[in-house]
């Protein structure tokens, strides 16, 4: 069941999720042990992506049967050192229990997809987990087992359904080109730079310039307008034909560009323009004065499409290749996007840990909780088939 989690303040936000990191994180917490256990979650987050609320659950369930041990005056030690038993016990059983089918690659497709319908079973998206299951694996099969997931972007527009989301092949900037300049290039050089390319006037705070007569002003404006027409001219000498500036470009350099035939890409967010330099091959720079030293990224085809209402750049035959692609999800509303990113990324997260390590192993009773089962009787069940020696019997 979703939760609907209103932030403090004048704008004050609105989240509506399930997911048990995103609640825990957005709960203010004084007590130092229930730290810990948030703590917890955000680290199942990003190492495991799914099992938040299960793994802040179990690790509850342990402090409230310790608590039990220590009213009988049992030493904390005593305790921890049976947990660490424990915890070799349940591993070595989980080892032994688990199924490797990464050398069939159509068995081991169909675990990915019945471990994203798993995962995907507890969420928002559990009412299009057939659609979100392919999604994710085809998305995370194009990784071939690097587990990198920057090379997958994931782009939410409003607008259509969610099952209006798609898989697109290659890599979607959600930025504009400049005014007069190129809308598709092919064999493209890329310079990616973090750079300001805005006027460059005194930024000295509490500075001042004076002058005797307006002739003099425009003296001061021609000398900013060269400086920066030196720039460009740096810039130009590394014989690109795309320039990505993670700060904004003004009027004048956009102009300068358009002159010289070079796309210009401005004000591209800094997560954007890291995942861009890593999918094309490029380094991100801020000096322009050795072109030697500078390594340009490299792309097939860059030009505009369509997206709803919304025009977004389209780079394709990057120098990462076809590990590269780009997740866009369509929703009505903005919480709704959101929620569905959670979840898919989720999925996504679990899957990349299978790829790395091929084994299945799970533990029923948390993959039952969380697909929304009763856990007791399906666990009962499974006993009782482990007991007529069905051992590959599982959920």
């Amino acid at each position: 069941m979703d939760k609907i989690l209103l932030g403090g303040g004048r704008e004050a936000s609105v989240t509506v999720t399930n997911d048990g990191a995103t609640i825990l994180k957005a709960i203010g917490v004084d007590n130092p042990a229930a730290k810990v256990l948030v703590e917890m979650s955000k680290v199942q987050d990003d190492e495991v992506g799914d099992g938040t609320t299960s793994v802040t659950v179990l690790a509850a369930e342990l402090l409230r049967e310790a608590e039990l041990l220590i009213a009988k005056k049992i030493h904390p030690q005593t305790i921890v050192s049976g947990w660490r038993k424990a915890t070799q016990a349940a591993r070595e059983a989980l080892r032994a229990a688990a199924v490797d089918h990464g050398n069939d690659p159509e068995r081991f497709q169909q675990d990915l997809l019945n471990i994203a319908r798993t995962t995907l079973s507890s969420k928002l998206l559990t009412h299009h987990k057939e659609h979100f299951s392919r999604l994710a694996v085809d998305a995370v099969l194009r990784l071939r087992g690097s587990g990198n997931l920057d090379a997958i972007h994931v782009i939410k527009k409003l607008g259509g359904s969610l099952t209006d989301s798609y898989l697109d092949q290659g890599f979607l900037l959600d930025k504009k080109i400049g005014v007069n300049q190129p809308k598709r290039l092919e064999n493209v050089k890329i310079l990616i730079a973090n750079t300001g390319m805005d006027t460059d006037k005194i930024k000295i705070f509490g500075s001042r310039v004076r002058v005797d007569s307006t002739a003099k002003v425009a003296e001061i404006e021609l000398a900013e307008k060269q400086k920066m027409k030196d720039k460009v001219d740096r810039i130009l000498q590394h014989g690109i034909t795309c320039f990505i500036n993670r700060q904004l470009i003004y009027n004048y350099p956009e102009q300068l560009f358009a002159h010289a035939g070079v796309m210009a890409i401005e004000h591209a967010d800094f997560a954007g323009v890291e995942r861009l330099a890593l999918v094309t091959g490029g380094e991100i720079s801020s000096t322009f004065d050795r072109p030697e030293l500078v390594k340009l990224g490299h792309c097939k085809l860059i030009e505009e499409v369509m997206i709803g209402e919304d025009t977004l750049i389209h780079f394709s035959g990057v120098a990462m290749g076809t590990c590269v692609c780009t997740v866009v999800l369509r929703g009505a509303t903005q919480q709704i996007l959101d929620e569905a990113e959670r979840s898919l990324h989720d999925a996504l997260c679990v899957l990349a840990q299978t790829i790395k390590e091929t084994r299945s192993q799970s533990l029923p009773t948390i993959i039952a909780d969380n697909a929304g089962y009763d856990s007791a009787d399906l666990v009962a069940q499974l006993r009782a088939a482990h007991q007529d020696n069905k051992n590959t019997y599982g959920l």
